[in-house]
């Protein structure tokens, strides 16, 4: 499994100890260092079954600095996935990606049911 996060955040933190207590091994990915590429977050995207928006940092300074609240719905998803891009704190966090799922975000009770 591939574990992509932002070592800083409290959340990522969080789900970074309870994988290595449930002795889940996982590639650790700091997205802040390496950015998900444009083609990575559209396969991420299309295997999660998630709406883009929820790709989306809604509560970091990036996201609100750019407006994009107001933005994103007249955006395409070409451009949103463009946008994602260019920079990782876009990117909501942390994202748990084995072969045939993507989960985004944290709750350790619907990690719990993928890791099964």
């Amino acid at each position: 499994m591939l574990f992509v996060c932002y070592p800083k955040c409290s959340t990522c933190q969080k789900a970074k100890t309870w994988l290595e207590t449930q002795g889940i091994s996982f590639d650790l990915r700091d997205i802040k260092m390496e950015n998900p590429t444009k083609e990575e977050l559209r396969l991420w995207w299309q295997r999660s079954g998630l709406p883009l928006k929820r790709f989306f940092n809604t509560s970091g300074l990036q996201y609100k600095a750019l407006e994009l609240k107001d933005k994103l719905p007249t955006m395409s998803e070409e451009q949103q996935l463009e946008l994602l891009a260019t920079d990782g704190m876009l990117v909501k966090r942390p994202l748990l990606i084995g072969e045939d799922f993507v989960h985004v975000g944290f709750r350790q009770a619907e990690w719990e049911e993928i890791v099964k």
